[in-house]
This record gives C-alpha cells, structure tokens and sequence, in this order.
C-alpha cells in the first residue's frame, strides 16, 4: 500500500483517544498549518489592513464576500492579487500565510505580528512588492503531517498534490500512519497492546530525541526525500549528520535541540523534549507546570535547589523557574519588517539554553517585590 493511503487522519484516533485528541485540537503542534478561514486567520481586514511601501505602492490584505486576499496597489489600481490558502503558525508569535499557484506553494508577503499587532514584511521578504518566496518540502515536513511531493525534472520549485496532504502537526506524525494499527485493533478490540504504532514515550532515548529534533534540530540538510523519516527511525539515516554549533550560533527558533543539548541539565541527565513536554497539549500558559518538572531534579532533597529559594516566596519561584533560567529572547531567523521601518524587528521565542541568566533573574525579581 502507498506510503500516503495507511494515513488514517486524527478523527480516526478519536474513536479510542478522544481526550487527547480534544487536547490536541488546542495544541500549537495542530495549528501549525491550518486552511486559511474566517476562524483560523489573524489579522485586521477592516481599518488597519494595509502595508505601505512608498508613495504609489502598498499591499493590502483584503476580504472579498467569504474569501481572503493580499493585493499589491499601484497608484491605487490594483496590480496582484493572490488567495490566502493556508495559515502557517498558530499566532502566537505571529501567522503568515502561503497560496497555491498551480501546483507550486508560495508565502504571502504579508505576515500578521502578534507581538505588535500589525501587518508586517514577511520573514525572508524586503519592502517590495514580491509574491514569489517558493515553499518546499522541508519548510512542510516540519510545519505539517504529510505532503505528496510531485517535482519532477522540468519543476522549476518543489510541487505538491493539492488533494493529498494533512496539515497541522497530528496523531501520526508523532505516532506513525495509523491505518495497519486501526484495522488491527478493530479486529483485536481486547488487545491493550499499541500494534504498528510508534509511542514516544516507550521508545529509546535516541528515538524519542530523533522525533523532536525532526522539526526542532535547525536546518538540517537532508539526504533522503522529505516525509520519508518516520517515527523510530534513525534521524541521520534521513539527514547528513551535523556537528554540535557553539550556543551563541544557535538562534532560539526551530533549534530546540540544539540549545537543550548544550545545557549541563541535559548532558547531566537522560532528559528527553518530553521530560518536560506533552506534545498533545497547549503549555504556553501552565508556567507553574514547568517548576513540577524542574523541582523533579533540582530539590533540597538532592542539594540542587534554587540558590534563592531561601529569599523569595514560592509563589516567585513556581511561576518564574523557565522565565529565569530559560528567558525569552529574539531570533535572527524570524524577523519582520514593520510599517516605517528599514531594519528587520526580531520575533522574541523562549530559550532552550537552561542555564543562569543573573541579569534577567535580577529584572524579574525587581518586578516581583
């Protein structure tokens, strides 16, 4: 059976995990990539909807009845006009947005900026009227389920299928394609055993890390065909191996691993992304979460506890333990260019780098007296 037919789709895994799957449908892994809509876009249409390059030129993103656009304007006529298809990124950070033109994919050169709430230059755009930045198929594997490559020698980008494709980050790009273990289970209701499925948090340290890193090990240089990793398979059987960069070359966005693996919690431990993680669930608000899995290691009990513990409250500390020891702090891969501006504005993501930040330990404690 062709790799792309044993996907079952989420839906499927409901039937038996359905408080998972209500989990995560909130979890940024499945908004990752979403069709675009009246409920998954972010964005002003209405009074702040337009991004002026100069004097005659601007582009403007634009609702028409049920359908959304960004139109680049000459003078005031309009001279291109390209459908948003597709919502990349859940808006946390910011949402940007691809279309399809025949059976290429291409970024919209309009990203929505959460942080200041503005349309913004699109990363990898300069202020012009551009609509040509190609999408391919390493930008998807990381920012979706699957998708049917279909380049061929005459492509002059990478193609797809616009009908065989699963977006979000779902079930079975952590799991595996969950057909063979469906039509498994329905025949064996009694068996409890998870046939033809890989779970993460059973397999090697290696697997479980090899996973992550999938999507969160940087620019990775790939030697075989996008998708064909699957879960519990060798990373570097799929990518050319890469050597460990110096923390200040590593930038906080798409290389998790990379700034985890140069912190002593990690080198000290057999800590994995899920030591800390449910991949299921939405965290970005649960701070005091994080402390449960900190104060797993760092305890009186052990005499590696917080060198403050004795001088400020517990409440500090449980919602404070990332914010301290992993800060947020700007990228240089994702930067915007905002309205009036010549110089790119970073994209501000949480560090991966566990270590002690005593300049932001003491601005967040100023704050919290």
């Amino acid at each position: 059976m062709p790799e792309q037919q044993r996907f079952a789709g989420s839906q499927s895994c409901a039937r038996c995990h359905k408080d998972i799957y209500d989990e995560h449908e909130k979890s940024f892994h499945h908004l990752t990539t979403a069709p675009a809509n009246g409920q998954t876009l972010k964005g002003d249409f209405d009074s702040s909807n337009k991004f002026i390059i100069n004097d005659h030129l601007l582009i403007a993103a634009e609702k028409k009845q049920d359908s959304f656009y960004q139109t680049a304007y000459s003078y005031g006529e309009p001279k291109l006009s390209r459908p948003f298809n597709m919502v990349v990124g859940s808006g946390k950070r910011g949402q940007t947005s691809i279309y399809w033109f025949q059976n290429y994919l291409f970024q919209l050169p309009l990203t929505w900026f959460s942080e200041t709430n503005e349309w913004t230059i699109s990363p990898g755009y300069s202020r012009k009227v551009d609509f040509n930045r190609s999408i391919t198929a390493r930008c998807l594997e990381c920012h979706s389920t699957y998708f049917q490559e279909t380049t061929n020698k005459d492509s002059k980008a990478d193609e797809f299928s616009r009908t065989t494709l699963i977006l979000g980050v779902e079930c079975e790009k952590c799991h595996g394609p969950a057909q063979d273990h469906i039509i498994f289970h329905d025949k064996n209701p009694g068996d409890k055993t998870g046939h033809a499925i890989f779970n993460p948090a059973k397999g090697t340290r290696q697997e479980s890390l090899d996973l992550c890193r999938l999507c969160h090990g940087g620019a990775l240089s790939k030697s075989k065909p996008s998708f064909s990793f699957q879960p519990g398979d060798k990373l570097f059987d799929f990518f050319q191996p890469d050597t460990a960069k110096p923390i200040s070359q590593i930038d906080v966005h798409g290389n998790q691993y990379g700034m985890l693996a140069a912190s002593k919690c990690f080198k000290n431990s057999q800590m994995t992304c899920l030591s800390c993680h449910d991949g299921h669930k939405n965290e970005s608000t649960q701070a005091a979460q994080f402390y449960v899995k900190c104060e797993t290691c760092h305890n009186s009990t052990s005499h590696n506890d917080c060198k403050l513990a004795s001088t400020v409250s517990q409440d500090v500390l449980k919602t404070n333990c990332i914010n301290c020891h992993m800060p947020e702090e700007a990228s240089k891969a994702i930067m915007v260019i905002r309205q009036g501006e010549s110089i790119p504005t970073s994209a501000h993501m949480r560090s991966h780098y566990i270590a002690v930040y005593k300049e932001v330990s003491k601005k967040i404690l100023s704050i919290q007296k």
